[in-house]
Parts: structure tokens; sequence; C-alpha cells
């Protein structure tokens, strides 16, 4: 896929041009702590809502004409953007993070490379460290995507022995067209 020239040609469906719902919540409570890392960050949506609630959060994306549109926004008091590739962690990433945020990144990337997201991700934290997500079990498109769904299954192979599932949810607040779609799952590394 080529994000960029999605980005570029504005066909970015996925963009709806604010936060996810459920960061306006309290779903997430304390496991929102400390430095976070949004992996696929598109805009910066997700970046700006958590920057807005007092939160150290670092925006990744493998496309520069996203951020180039991110930094059009105004920035709050502790967001920042990075360029790069989730999937081959920058060196200067690793271990640098409390929390990930995860809500477009994980459905956008190929089915076979999930197993190099869960490694990402565990590097990316640091001991102790969570990864907040928001997944899709049931997208529009599964079959041709992106973006692609997952079952509890999948997500519990996927993650064992990198990280423990601390609590699950489904029925969260999301995006009109959405609901029912999304699963939250807080899970600690291991």
């Amino acid at each position: 896929m080529d994000w960029n020239l999605r980005y570029k040609e504005n066909d970015t469906p996925w963009d709806k041009g604010a936060g996810h719902p459920v960061l306006s919540g309290k779903l997430f409570g304390s496991a929102m702590g400390g430095r976070v890392l949004v992996p696929g960050c598109g805009v910066g949506h997700d970046v700006r809502a958590l920057a807005a609630a007092g939160v150290e959060c670092v925006g990744l994306d493998i496309s520069p004409i996203a951020l180039k549109q991110a930094s059009a926004f105004a920035q709050g008091k502790g967001s920042s953007y990075v360029l790069g590739d989730f999937l081959q962690l920058p060196v200067a990433l690793r271990g640098g993070f409390d929390t990930i945020f995860e809500h477009t990144c994980f459905c956008a990337i190929e089915p076979d490379r999930r197993p190099d997201y869960a490694q990402a991700a565990h590097l990316a934290l640091r001991s102790g460290g969570r990864l907040c997500g928001i997944f899709y079990a049931e997208p529009d498109n599964d079959d041709d995507g992106p973006p692609y769904g997952c079952t509890r299954a999948e997500l519990d192979l996927l993650f064992d022995g990198k990280f423990r599932l601390l609590e699950e949810r489904g029925g969260i607040p999301t995006y009109a067209g959405r609901e029912g779609r999304e699963l939250l799952r807080i899970m600690e590394k291991i």
C-alpha cells in the first residue's frame, strides 16, 4: 500500500477528523499514563487528543504527507511526530514508551506482518508498559482490506509470550458506523 499516495490523493476514509471517541471517556483510566506512542498516527488526531489530556505523546507514521498535514494543526504541549515505519521500529524509539495507543495501524498492515507488529510493540515499550488497542473485529471489507479484521483468538496467539491481557471490552464508544466492530484491549508487556 502506498500510504503517501493515499494522503496525496485525499483517499483517507479512516480519517474521521477527530481522535477516537474512546479517548474522551474514562475507559483507559490509568492505563494511558507516561509517555505514549501512537503508531500509524496519520494526521495526528489521536496524538493531539492525548496531548490535550496532558499526556506526552509521540506520533509515528510512514507517510511524510500525513505528518506534514499533522504539523498544520495547532500542536499541544507534549505532542511530537516522527517519520518512520513501526514494523522496522527506529532504534531511537525502542524502550522509550510507557504506553502504546493502537487505533488504525494494526488493521492496516497485511495480516502476515502482524507478528512484526507484536515484536515492534514489545520493543517500543519499557518493562511493564501497556499496549492499549482498539482492534477491528469485523471491518466492512475484511477480505479485501485494509482494514483487515482479526479475532480474539488471533490476538491471543499474536501477543502470547510478549504481553499479558489485563482488560478487554466490546461495545466501546466509537465513530458512527463502527458500532459493535471494535474491541478494546489493554495488554501489559511481559
